[in-house]
């Protein structure tokens, strides 16, 4: 693996856990992180270790673990685009959001903290989220001026309805880890503690189901979701055919006629 200046990696047990370091500035997101990852999820999608992606946020200067997952995008890099530098700041970023989409591995967000404009963003990228009790969320972009730039006009509309997204982005209004649960930004809140072991317990549970399958049926998820109903059923079909004819479907199917655990290993 490279090695970053503003990114942590661990890896163990099929679990990568993708840490945004950059304690100075809440974890800001700006050019160099965006690059290094862009490299980082290049890499962890070529590994076969690596089953489930954890991304969160480091700690802050002063070691708090809680304080910010991502507090937005640098203002400070920001402040002086001219349109076109904008533009191209914001598809840097598209580069590896929508790496966080469609990589073979699961992504799940361990949002520890402020998730403020790209780290709301960031963590929709991701295919599941889990906030700890504290975590705020929100896209603050209007009132500096400017709208959300890394997808959040787009997928925070497709995951809570375009009435919520649009008072969201249009007051500026944060929301607390609880309220996020209710629209259905988050898929789960637990406490500060429970945070880290309850992602890896769902990415263990995940690891132990098919995950050739999964990663199928997390392409016919995503490729499907903006088709109209009878080409994406019909897409569906075509990939269940597709994974009809792999071992693990032989196992998986074998261990359950004779009543033992199965060993799926495709991938």
């Amino acid at each position: 693996m490279s090695e970053f200046k503003n990114l942590t990696l661990d890896v163990a047990d099929q679990i990568a856990v993708l840490a945004i370091s950059r304690p100075a500035a809440l974890n800001a997101l700006n050019s160099e992180t965006l690059d290094e990852l862009n490299v980082a999820l290049t890499e962890i999608e070529a590994r076969d270790d690596v089953k489930v992606l954890i991304l969160t946020g480091g700690p802050d200067k002063k070691g708090n673990e809680f304080k910010s997952f991502v507090a937005g995008a640098d203002i400070s890099e920001m402040v002086n685009f001219t349109a076109p530098q904008a533009r191209a700041f914001g598809i840097k970023a598209s580069e590896p959001f929508f790496k966080l989409i469609n990589m073979r591995q699961v992504t799940i967000a361990a949002v520890n903290g402020f998730a403020l404009g790209g780290g709301c963003e960031i963590s929709m990228a991701c295919d599941i989220r889990i906030a700890s009790e504290n975590a705020i969320f929100g896209q603050p972009e209007t009132g500096l001026g400017i709208i959300p730039g890394f997808g959040g006009t787009q997928r925070l509309a497709r995951l809570v309805g375009m009435g919520r997204a649009k008072e969201m982005i249009f007051t500026c209004d944060n929301v607390d880890a609880a309220e996020a649960y209710r629209i259905g930004l988050v898929n789960k809140v637990v406490a500060k503690e429970e945070l880290m072991p309850t992602a890896k317990a769902m990415a263990a549970k995940i690891i132990s189901k098919g995950s050739y399958a999964i990663s199928v049926a997390k392409a016919a998820i995503n490729n499907g979701y903006d088709m109209d109903i009878k080409n994406a059923v019909e897409m569906e079909a075509n990939l269940f055919g597709v994974v009809n004819d792999t071992n693990d479907k032989k196992e998986g199917m074998g261990a359950f006629l004779e009543k033992r655990a199965a060993n799926l290993t495709d991938f």
